[in-house]
């Protein structure tokens, strides 16, 4: 079955077009032309814009729930909070705990990745630790953050094979290059994360593999002093190596518009993708809240826009969906909505090597969001079915 994308401004890659028509068969694009082609459903955008997908590498939950839960409904309940909001495709993100926690959260990934039927689409896993600096924990656990340990991560990469997809973890610790390599032979993406490396660290570490860095500024080094002496940190170092990626909360609060500006300028849109690193409160009112799993996961308090240690010394975590991160961008940034929904979509795509993923082009998978000039998601498209539709479901998720 054929259906058509009509009456929208279609954001290309580094251009908007108002003349164009999109055909979807099945769950992939299938044209982009200003040519009527015969189809049996049609989607009438309303003259709004016509996105790819938003894909966010890097979550913790929403929705009231995370994905240490242990739980299929976690997963299902997030992937469809993400989706009301644009989101097509997500990296459920697991934070630092102990080995069998992280075993039964690969399974339960597995498990609930094959029954998957609605919602953002669940790609694969980030782990968010455990090999971590203890200096730079942020909302991190001590009692999880440990040294690399072989035998460890060799039986959680085999366990996760082709479902772990990055691993954040701190170069400047005994044993980083081995595990780069070990996660690169897995086709696992090493990301410095959680780190006090300094500049000659990051140098080394980007050789190694670790091309990426997770939250940049959020516990991550920056210029600092040794006696008399400044030394750059990871900051630095990812803005002067061109070819290192970042990610950034673009929340507003984690990195204020100053900051936003600052790192659209010097790494441009190619090299940045937005993320939320949002937890279980995500789309919930404030209130008190907990990261990682609901039993014993670490208490936290949402208040301003913003999740915080109870005692207000750290953020843990934010409560941002994409599109709010797309309307950041723009308002508060001044970056171009091509630039911002490249950042959202095209550049997290290529920073996790996604086929077929990122941008609206023929052949790719019909990921798409409609949304109006304020960046409110009309509807969300996966896989080319509606998964949500703001006009028939009133905010729930078809």
């Amino acid at each position: 079955m054929i259906t058509a994308i009509k009456n929208g401004k279609v954001l290309l890659e580094n251009s908007i077009a108002e003349n164009l028509n999109i055909y979807i068969n099945n769950s992939r694009i299938y044209k982009i032309t200003e040519k009527e082609i015969p189809c049996e459903k049609i989607i009438d955008a309303g003259g709004n814009y016509i996105s790819p997908g938003f894909i966010d590498i890097h979550t913790h939950g929403a929705g009231g729930y995370d994905f240490l839960d242990q739980s299929e409904k976690a997963y299902s309940a997030i992937a469809k909070k993400h989706a009301r909001h644009g989101t097509t495709a997500i990296v459920p993100t697991l934070t630092s705990v102990n080995t069998a926690q992280m075993k039964a959260a690969i399974k339960l990934f597995k498990a609930a990745r094959s029954k998957q039927t609605a919602g953002a689409a669940l790609l694969g896993l980030h782990a968010e630790g455990p090999y971590l600096a203890e200096s730079q924990k942020g909302a991190q656990e001590s009692r999880f953050i440990r040294d690399f340990d072989s035998e460890e991560y060799r039986e959680i990469l085999e366990l996760g094979r082709d479902y772990i997809l990055r691993w954040s973890a701190a170069p400047e610790k005994h044993g980083s290059k081995a595990f780069a390599q070990e996660v690169l032979n897995y086709g696992v993406l090493p990301c410095i994360g959680h780190s006090d490396a300094d500049y000659d660290c990051v140098k080394e570490a980007f050789k190694n593999g670790f091309t990426h860095v997770t939250h940049l500024y959020s516990c991550t080094s920056t210029v600092h002093r040794k006696n008399a002496y400044r030394y750059a940190g990871i900051v630095e170092a990812a803005y002067l190596i061109d070819e290192m990626t970042v990610e950034i909360i673009a929340d507003g609060i984690h990195l204020p518009p100053p900051l936003l500006k600052m790192v659209y300028k010097f790494k441009g849109a190619d090299k940045i993708a937005l993320i939320t690193d949002s937890m279980r409160a995500a789309g919930m009112p404030d209130g008190e809240s907990v990261l990682g799993n609901l039993k014993d996961g670490l208490k936290v308090i949402v208040e301003d826009g913003v999740a915080k240690l109870p005692d207000r010394t750290a953020f843990a975590g934010s409560v941002a969906t994409c599109d709010k991160l797309v309307r950041n961008m723009v308002t508060l940034a001044d970056v171009p909505l091509t630039d911002a929904v490249k950042m959202a979509a095209t550049t997290p795509a290529k920073i996790l090597k996604l086929k077929g993923k990122g941008a609206l082009k023929e052949g790719h998978d019909a990921d798409i969001v409609i949304f109006d000039k304020n960046i409110n998601v009309q509807q969300t498209i996966v896989s080319g079915n509606v998964v949500f539709d703001a006009r028939q479901c009133e905010g729930d998720i078809i």
